[in-house]
C-alpha cells in the first residue's frame, strides 16, 4: 500500500515535499480523519481529502516538447500573450513543464503530471544539468569564458555560473555550448548582458538525460518509460554524488586546524 505522502504526490497535485507540508499542516484526512502522519498507509478504497477536496492518483504521463520562440511557458497569461498549451493538445493540458524557457528562447521542455519528478528536476538542491546552445553578438574573450565560470552577480546576493564551450566565433559572433547547475530566471541573457553582449539565439537541447533529439520545433512526443527509468537512474546518480562531494568537503573543513 502507498504511503500518504505519495499518495498525493501521484494525483498531481504537488510535490511528495509539498505533500508532506500539508499533512503537518493537518490539511490532509483520509475518511474523514485528520492524518498527519506523512507515511500513513492507504489504499484504493480510502477516500484522501487535501484541504477538503478529494484527490485520487492519476495515470503519470510523461512528454517532451520543442518550445518555439514566441510562446511563454504558461498554461494563461493576463496579457494575453501566446502559451505553449496553444500548440498542445487539450489532452496534454493538465501536464506541467519542469522549469521555464522565456518567450524568445526555444528549445526542450519536459511536460508531465508526476510532481516528484518535477521537484527532482528543478529544485536546487539537485543542481541537474541543462545544456543550451547560444549564440552572441560579438567575439567572447577567455577572460569573460573565465568570469563566467567563476561566476557573475546577475542580481543583488545572486551568483550565477555556466561551462562553456565555444563552438564557432569571429568578429561578429560566438556560439557556445553552455551548462547550467541553477535554475535562476533568464540567467544566461544576465550573464551575457552583464558583460556587454547581446544574446541573439538561445535553445536548450538537454534537460539530465532528456535531449531535443527526433523533435522539430512545435512538436511534442511521449517520453519512452526505459527512457523514464534512465532518467531516474540518472537524477539518483546524481544526488548519490553530490552527497558524497559534501560529505567530502565536511570532512575537510573538520580537518582543518585553527
Amino acid at each position: 500500500m502507498p504511503r500518504l505522502n505519495r499518495y498525493i504526490a501521484s494525483s498531481g497535485l504537488c510535490s511528495r515535499r509539498k505533500a508532506d507540508e500539508l499533512i503537518e499542516q493537518r490539511k490532509v484526512n483520509v475518511n474523514g480523519k485528520v492524518i498527519t502522519e506523512p507515511g500513513f498507509s492507504v489504499n484504493d478504497k480510502d477516500k484522501v481529502f487535501v484541504n477538503q477536496k478529494l484527490v485520487r492518483p492519476v495515470k503519470h504521463q510523461y512528454y517532451k516538447f520543442y518550445k518555439p520562440a514566441g510562446y511563454i511557458t504558461t498554461s494563461s497569461d493576463e496579457k494575453g500573450r501566446k502559451t505553449i498549451y496553444d500548440l498542445l493538445p487539450d489532452s496534454l493540458a493538465n501536464l506541467k513543464p519542469a522549469g521555464r524557457l522565456d518567450k524568445a528562447s526555444t528549445g526542450l521542455l519536459i511536460l508531465t503530471n508526476d510532481g516528484d519528478l518535477i521537484n527532482e528536476l528543478t529544485h536546487p538542491s539537485v543542481k541537474v544539468p541543462k545544456i543550451y546552445l547560444v549564440t552572441i553578438n560579438g567575439r567572447i574573450s577567455r577572460r569573460q569564458l573565465e568570469q563566467m565560470a567563476l561566476g557573475i552577480e546577475i542580481e543583488p546576493d545572486k551568483t550565477a555560473y555556466a561551462d562553456v564551450t565555444v563552438l564557432e566565433a569571429d568578429n561578429k559572433h560566438t556560439l557556445m555550448q553552455i551548462t547550467l547547475h541553477q535554475g535562476l530566471n533568464r540567467q544566461i541573457r544576465k550573464m551575457f548582458e552583464h558583460l556587454g553582449f547581446e544574446v541573439k539565439s538561445l535553445k536548450r537541447i538537454q534537460h539530465a538525460a532528456i535531449t531535443l533529439d527526433g523533435l522539430k520545433k512545435g512538436e511534442f512526443k511521449p517520453i519512452k518509460p526505459i527512457q523514464i527509468k534512465e532518467l531516474r537512474f540518472f537524477l539518483n546518480k546524481l544526488k548519490g554524488l553530490q552527497s558524497e562531494q559534501a560529505m567530502s568537503r565536511s570532512v575537510s573543513r573538520a580537518g582543518v586546524k585553527d
